[in-house]
């Protein structure tokens, strides 16, 4: 298989409509750039090539044409088993991450066992001035450090951060909202120091009280800590 097979294998799952709606849901992206590709067919395709030649050429070579080939680039890497060649793989991939959908689809299978190694990388990629390679870090920083693995400061650096990307800004608020959930004593403390910059905090609070895994007694508390900005005039 070729990498233009590939791209007419994927075209086999379109479905016109539900491009449409995929490419509202990023803006800015051209409606050219969508095939269209539910997120269950990629179970299909991916069992297609399964062991396919194509799959190491396909993962060398960027930019891809298509947003779903980004997507299946993803679901690609998050089948590596080995740590090295995965990490490898996915560096490779993250200055090419250009939207909130590609980007939360990163959840490598083989971290899991690799957290040690991992939170070194994790803390690099958050440090990035690159959006997504940020926004990439908080997410798997999200996925495999807020349950066993769990520090106090690795809430540190995303509470450092100050951005004016929505997509880092809205990430934050996800991690902590995430964090308010499963370490409440560590998290809240960032809430009720003002930690984060004003649109982060408040949209933390409505992200972790739009939860049905926070105790309304937890979200009555959190809306009390809600920051009221104001906007002056010139």
């Amino acid at each position: 298989m070729t990498i233009k097979d590939l791209q007419k294998l994927l075209f086999e799952y379109e479905d016109k409509k539900y491009g449409d709606f995929g490419a509202k849901l990023i803006p800015g992206f051209p409606r050219e750039k969508f095939i269209g590709i539910r997120a269950p067919e990629y179970k299909n395709i991916l069992k297609r090539i399964k062991g396919d030649e194509v799959i190491p050429v396909f993962l060398s070579t960027l930019p891809h044409t298509y947003h779903e080939e980004n997507c299946l680039h993803v679901a690609l890497i998050n089948k590596i088993k080995d740590f090295d060649e995965c990490v490898a793989a996915l560096e490779k991939f993250i200055p090419y991450i250009d939207n909130w959908a590609v980007n939360d689809g990163v959840n490598p299978v083989c971290f899991k066992k690799h957290r040690d190694e991992l939170i070194g990388l994790v803390q690099k990629w958050i440090s990035s001035e690159a959006t997504y390679t940020r926004r990439c870090g908080m997410k798997i920083l999200m996925a495999n450090y807020l349950d066993e693995d769990f520090k106090p400061e690795y809430l540190d650096l995303p509470a450092d951060l100050r951005s004016d990307e929505y997509y880092v800004n809205m990430m934050t608020a996800w991690l902590f909202a995430e964090a308010l959930v499963k370490q409440w004593d560590t998290s809240v403390k960032y809430i009720e120091g003002h930690k984060l910059d004003d649109w982060t905090h408040n949209k933390t609070i409505q992200k972790a009280c739009e939860s049905f895994r926070v105790p309304n007694e937890r979200k009555e508390y959190l809306r009390s800590l809600r920051v009221i900005t104001t906007i002056r005039s010139l």
